[in-house]
């Protein structure tokens, strides 16, 4: 086994780990749309991974890292849901998402360890990179349009309960 690739996959397993917790961690706390948008934009910087020759991909293995993304990102998105409490809007903590991250970390560990001696490591991380950007966008782009659809309703039942106006 290749130093490089145990020392990238422990890493990327804490960083990992690290960003599960943050996020069981914000779910305490209401959501607001810019929750929703800002991690996308402050992943995108992660591109500038590619500027690095050995880490640029083939349009090939960029589509199929972002497709399988894709894929993971429905999975996220039958986990989230938004509700209103205490005329707040939360993301509703859900054990299955727990339980989904966690079984993302894994595949990811197992998969990078079973191509891992396939693939040079700076290749495999810019495909795990664009196979997470393929997850997290269109997550967040349901995650605003539920959030929206809550926000809208949370609207309407404060209109219904505001006290009419008598002149």
């Amino acid at each position: 086994m290749n130093a490089m690739l145990l020392l990238s996959t422990a890493g990327a397993a804490m960083v990992a780990l690290a960003a599960i917790f943050i996020r069981m961690k914000a779910i305490k706390r209401p959501a607001t749309v810019k929750k929703i948008i800002l991690p996308p934009f402050f992943m995108s910087t992660g591109f500038l991974m590619f500027v690095y020759e050995p880490t640029r991909l083939e349009p090939s293995q960029i589509f199929e890292a972002f497709s399988v993304g894709v894929v993971f990102s429905l999975l996220l998105m039958k986990t989230s849901r938004f509700e209103i409490r205490d005329s707040d809007i939360y993301m509703v903590r859900s054990k299955a998402f727990v339980f989904l991250l966690f079984t993302l970390l894994a595949a990811r560990i197992v998969f990078k360890l079973l191509i891992g001696d396939a693939i040079n490591v700076e290749e495999l991380a810019g495909m795990f990179f664009i196979l997470a950007y393929g997850m997290i966008i269109p997550w967040r782009i349901f995650m605003l349009v539920q959030f929206k659809k809550v926000e809208k309703k949370k609207r309407l039942q404060s209109s219904r309960q505001a006290p009419a106006h008598s002149h």
